[in-house]
């Protein structure tokens, strides 16, 4: 794991990142941290103007910020348009990951007509059922269940416990954390003579290159088209998403989202924590969705959308509770005066 720590140089940084570097360009950085919390040798950033007021007693090396906060700091720098972004780049440069060595561990079990590149890793008790192939550079960590018909796509990583159901294929590049589910079963129900029928989920599930799927979260295969991720969508901890929705490109979904069957999720959409959204609408792109946010009806023009009512003290909240059912009572009295007035 890891082998010896990694530092570079602020002039390092900043060429590699196309960084402004405002400073000694010698100084050592080998690791990041938070403003609040960094020491010598580290670099912080500061992007919400809310936490300018600790660059004063920031002790980091160096840190990446805007242009308009540099003449504050008392540190060398790196200006970026976007410091954020810098900052999870250089933070990728400190990840220390396990190396996985190329090969199948002696406890797995592959179907005899089930296809592994010699490149790819699988690690203990993982299953491969048959016809699912498992492409060059893959990991399949620890514990995962590869059912039937499946693909993984080159340099995919399913880190641990990742069950694959039936028909799931993996673009490149996708990461799929532990406890996640795809590929298994839609709610699709039918009642006839009192009692429900399910209806056969006869599709797959497409994900497309660059995702990645959170711990825990839930993606259903088609009923009859499959249910499909578009490159680089992004989805937290514990989503659902129900059979045949489609996400579009560069979309992210923070946790505990719900997406019902047959919905259309546009490209560059932000749906916010334990948002829902129904089945069968659409989501045009650029479409941003409040946390705890219910969308009912289909959003046909980019921009932001909330539902519900903030926080607020409780004797407050049940005196507001029952205005809210002498609403309609009280619209009816104001529309009746109106054409009386009229």
């Amino acid at each position: 794991m890891g082998g010896a720590p990694r530092q570079f140089t602020l002039a390092q940084l900043a060429q590699r990142f196309g960084l402004e570097l405002r400073g000694d360009g010698d100084v050592l950085i080998h690791g990041v941290a938070t403003l609040a919390s960094a020491a010598s040798g580290q670099l912080a950033f500061l992007a919400n103007p809310r936490y300018r007021g600790q660059l004063a007693d920031c002790s980091a090396a160096a840190v990446v910020l805007r242009g308009d906060d540099a003449d504050t700091a008392t540190m060398p720098v790196l200006v970026a348009r976007d410091p954020y972004a810098a900052f999870a780049k250089i933070s990728a440069l400190f990840e220390a990951r396990d190396a996985h060595p190329a090969g199948i561990h002696p406890s797995a079990a592959i179907a005899a007509d089930a296809v592994v590149d010699p490149s790819a890793h699988v690690g203990p008790f993982v299953t491969i059922a048959a016809r699912s192939r498992i492409e060059a550079g893959a990991i399949v960590g620890p514990g995962c269940v590869i059912g039937e018909d499946c693909v993984i796509g080159k340099d995919c990583e399913l880190v641990a416990r990742v069950t694959l159901v039936t028909r799931v294929r993996l673009g490149r590049n996708v990461r799929i954390h532990p406890g996640a589910v795809l590929g298994a079963a839609g709610f699709g129900l039918a009642m006839d003579a009192g009692r429900w029928l399910n209806v056969p989920q006869l599709g797959g599930v497409v994900v497309g290159d660059d995702c990645e799927i959170g711990a825990n979260t839930t993606i259903d295969r088609g009923a009859l088209d499959d249910t499909v991720l578009e490159e680089d969508v992004r989805l937290d901890n514990q989503i659902q998403i129900g059979h045949n929705v489609h996400v579009g490109a560069h979309t992210a979904m923070a946790g505990c989202v719900a997406v019902a069957g047959s919905a259309r999720i546009g490209r560059y959409c932000l749906i916010g924590g334990a948002a829902g959204i129904v089945g069968h609408i659409e989501l045009c792109d650029k479409v941003t969705v409040t946390a705890m946010t219910l969308v009912t009806h289909s959003i046909r023009e980019p921009g932001e959308y909330s539902s519900g009512t903030p926080m607020m003290e409780n004797r407050q909240w049940r005196r507001s509770a029952a205005r809210f059912r002498q609403l309609d009572a009280l619209a009816r009295k104001v529309n009746g005066q109106d054409k009386e007035n009229s």
